[in-house]
């Protein structure tokens, strides 16, 4: 892949896994991160989900260069995804990780290869880091739907937290628990079991289906 960093300033189009196209100014470029200003936003956008990226050189609609301040300022050390979630912990922010919507709330913990994620929609979620395709931050008085902070306290999670997302789903064994947001009926049900990345659940009307951990992006538990 050609050098990000070469192109920083620039006007590019980026097409994220799941037929997501961004359009923007490159801000900055990490070795499995970019950041991209779409005129109003900074979306921090993992590369392993960049399918594929051109500069914009027609005569269109040009993106002015922001004028506000980078939200999560990397000048005296380089981008990366991990760094990038650790400073957005305790800020509110958007993320998209599947389906036709964002979920807006607060980076809790940050795990081996997940995160937990306080929504006033689902609670606590834990995402794998594997599939957030994006992350947009908040200005720091910001609150997801406007609600203050007496409404809305974040409230970490009880369940105690493993290293792995795999160990994590272990602990919700016997629990109704939804996967990725609970976007088709096969992801709600009874966890059974977890054993060797197999996710063994019951559905609603008894039937069991298996799910390979690999490819589920969010547990919550109603």
């Amino acid at each position: 892949m050609k050098d990000l960093r070469t192109l920083i300033g620039k006007q590019l189009e980026v097409v994220v896994s799941g037929k997501n196209h961004h359009t923007g100014i490159l801000i900055d470029a990490g070795l499995d991160l970019i950041v991209l200003y779409d005129g109003y936003r900074y979306l921090y956008i993992p590369i392993v989900h960049v399918q594929h990226f051109q500069q914009k050189t027609s005569f269109g609609e040009q993106i002015e260069s922001p004028t506000s301040q980078v939200p999560f300022d990397s000048q005296t050390e380089s981008i990366s995804y991990r760094k990038t979630l650790e400073h957005a912990r305790g800020r509110f922010v958007e993320i998209y990780v599947t389906g036709n919507q964002s979920i807006h709330g607060y980076v809790n913990s940050i795990m081996n290869d997940y995160f937990t994620f306080y929504s006033p929609v689902y609670k606590n979620l834990y995402i794998s880091l594997n599939h957030v395709k994006w992350i947009i931050p908040y200005t720091q008085s910001a609150a997801p739907y406007s609600l203050d902070q007496q409404s809305f306290p974040v409230k970490p999670a009880s369940v105690p937290l493993s290293r792995t997302f795999e160990q994590q789903c272990k602990r919700f064994v016997g629990s109704i628990v939804v996967f990725d947001l609970g976007e088709h009926p096969n992801k709600v049900g009874l966890l059974q079991q977890v054993d060797s990345n197999i996710i063994d659940l019951v559905k609603g009307n008894g039937e069991w289906i298996y799910w390979n951990l690999e490819h589920i992006k969010t547990i919550h538990v109603p």
